[in-house]
């Protein structure tokens, strides 16, 4: 049984952010209510609490809002297609770092390490996210 819609500060409760928060990504496009209420008040699927959890994870490493918003509107197989794309090239840098003159092995490994880290994210995301 899934989950009845709620109202954006039950939203914003459960994701542990501000209802301005979520406003905002509703106008960016990272968000959509799911109905309106009889009242008139935005609805939202329980689910968009993760994919805010989602959101702020991926903007802590950096990744602009507007990435983030382009990235949910590709389809799956797009996004498959690129964490393959970005799995040869970390395997291409770290390659490089191997063979890489001292003083550019550790900025090389920082560079796969935040790599890493946004691979590791993209895949801990639930196949039952809504996609806009």
């Amino acid at each position: 049984m899934t989950e009845q819609p709620i109202r954006i500060g039950e939203l914003a409760s459960r994701a542990e952010v501000s209802i301005r928060t979520v406003d905002y990504y509703t106008n960016l496009g990272l968000l959509a209510p799911v109905e309106r209420s009889a009242a008139n008040y935005r609805l939202y699927d329980p689910a968009d609490a993760e994919r805010i959890g989602l959101i702020k994870k991926l903007e802590s490493q950096g990744i602009s809002l507007e990435e983030i918003a382009t990235a949910f509107a590709g389809d799956a197989g797009e996004i498959a297609t690129s964490l393959a794309r970005l799995d040869d090239d970390l395997k291409t840098l770290q390659a490089a770092v191997d063979v890489a003159p001292t003083a550019l092995q550790g900025l090389l490994a920082v560079i796969a390490g935040r790599v890493h880290t946004l691979v590791t994210i993209a895949l801990q995301i639930p196949p039952d996210i809504p996609v806009l």
